[in-house]
């Protein structure tokens, strides 16, 4: 059995194995391999049931400036053309009409402004006035009295099923790959040592050694980090998400809300479920959870040595909560947990999409919502927002993934590629992969080598 390998990747969700297809694929690597704790890969955020399946463009989600919306548009296509260039269309990626409403006259004006700047850089985007969407999606206007207004396209890829695409990454890698390929399931990786320029990582089954670790292992990312010594300036504050279910007749489009600046976390947005045939989804709510996955209970003792709290810590919480929208916002967000009250509840937040919705029309998504990791900046004493990676320049790099880390795992991965590239002094067909997964009119998506420590891309 082998137990040495040039690189491993721990974390068998989506970011772990892009990155596993893109260097069995595109570089002359003798020997990589995957490490997922669970007996299958992806079954954490990853999976369908726990994200909102959505492919982030930022041409519809209103919490994005124009340069971010520049960034992640790059690294969406890289996606979108993986899958295309497979077949993989409406089995993993899927189109339908998608849209981002103004409800109100200040929405309204709001959206009217977004499109006149955002239309240069999304060239397909629409405007739909309140008779468009009568006929587009009627259920938007019937029973309303505000004014609304949305932009939006009826013929993009926008909903993936990122479970199955990471699955096609590991198989394709397999297949790809000129060298060892190996993929270790239900294995997890209890302790990560440096011994001298090799690493150790302990495992159920035995020691393996690599020269070079990538952590993509979610939540789970920055606890190793800390025992390891690195990026102890930062601590980790998991947010859940929860969704309702309603019929698919209540929407056919994937239709998103206007940001709230001051929130950290994605408005509501309605959605037809891609998993769930004949269901549309509302969602996602957002709340702070002491664990580091979802639905696993013996976690809790690692998300406090993830938080790591202290004085800075409880700054960023006062400093949050001090404020009466983010306070307010708070406390929807637990009722909306609470059985017996929260289908009342979330049903005035879902109204602003479906004004004649009704509280019997939904229902609360059992076990449906994943956990996302949010990193508070001890130094700085505030909430960072957007992917993290901690790079230590020693052979080992910490990935930290909230939204839209699914969407942007081919981006972020061909970042980590070319740091294992530089460190390991193996060969990388980059031309290829341009040719592959970049659009013509892309330039180089890559940001600046990071330097060591810990860089996050804003929000």
């Amino acid at each position: 059995m082998q137990h040495y390998y040039n690189v491993i990747v721990v974390g068998g969700g989506i970011s772990g194995t892009a990155l596993l297809y893109e260097l069995a694929e595109y570089t002359d690597i003798e020997s990589v391999a995957l490490f997922e704790k669970y007996p299958t890969l992806a079954s954490i955020n990853s999976n369908g049931r726990n994200n909102s399946q959505t492919l982030h463009c930022g041409d519809i989600e209103t919490n994005y400036t124009f340069e971010k919306a520049k960034k992640v548009k790059r690294t969406a296509r890289m996606l979108s053309n993986y899958a295309l260039n497979h077949g993989y269309e409406e089995k993993y990626l899927f189109k339908f009409p998608k849209m981002v409403i103004g409800v109100g006259e200040e929405e309204v004006d709001f959206i009217k402004k977004r499109y006149d700047s955002f239309r240069e850089l999304y060239p397909y985007l629409e405007l739909y006035t309140k008779e468009d969407l009568a006929f587009i999606e009627p259920k938007l206007v019937e029973g309303r009295e505000e004014p609304i207004v949305a932009m939006g396209a009826l013929n993009e890829y926008c909903a993936v099923d990122f479970g199955g695409i990471a699955e096609t990454f590991a198989q394709n890698a397999v297949e790809a790959s000129k060298g060892i390929c190996d993929i270790h399931l239900d294995t997890e990786v209890y302790a990560i040592e440096k011994m001298g320029d090799k690493f150790q990582l302990l495992t159920p089954k035995g020691k393996y050694f690599a020269d070079y670790v990538v952590v993509n292992a979610g939540a789970h990312s920055l606890l190793q980090a800390h025992k390891m010594g690195y990026g102890k300036e930062y601590a980790c504050l998991p947010i859940g998400g929860s969704f309702y279910y309603a019929p698919a007749s209540i929407l056919g489009s994937k239709v998103y809300t206007v940001q709230n600046d001051k929130l950290p976390f994605a408005a509501i947005h309605g959605d037809p479920d891609i998993l769930e045939k004949g269901k549309t989804r509302f969602g996602p709510t957002a709340l702070a959870l002491p664990k580091l996955e979802r639905y696993t209970e013996n976690t809790y003792m690692e998300f406090f040595e993830s938080l790591r709290p202290d004085r800075s810590v409880l700054k960023v919480f006062y400093d949050l909560l001090a404020d009466e929208d983010i306070r307010d916002y708070v406390f929807k967000n637990m009722m909306y947990e609470v059985p017996g009250i929260r289908k009342g509840l979330f049903l005035k937040e879902a109204k602003k999409i479906i004004p004649t919705l009704e509280e019997r029309d939904i229902e609360f998504a059992e076990h449906v919502g994943g956990l996302r990791p949010q990193i508070i900046d001890k130094k700085q004493k505030r909430l960072l927002l957007g992917e993290a990676k901690i790079d230590t320049k020693e052979g080992i790099v910490f990935n930290m993934t909230p939204s839209p880390g699914a969407t942007s795992c081919l981006g972020n991965a061909l970042k980590d590629v070319e740091l294992i590239v530089e460190y390991l002094g193996i060969g990388f067909d980059r031309k290829r992969l341009e040719r592959d997964l970049l659009d013509p009119e892309v330039e180089d998506i890559l940001v600046p080598r990071a330097v060591p420590g810990f860089a996050a891309s804003a929000s």
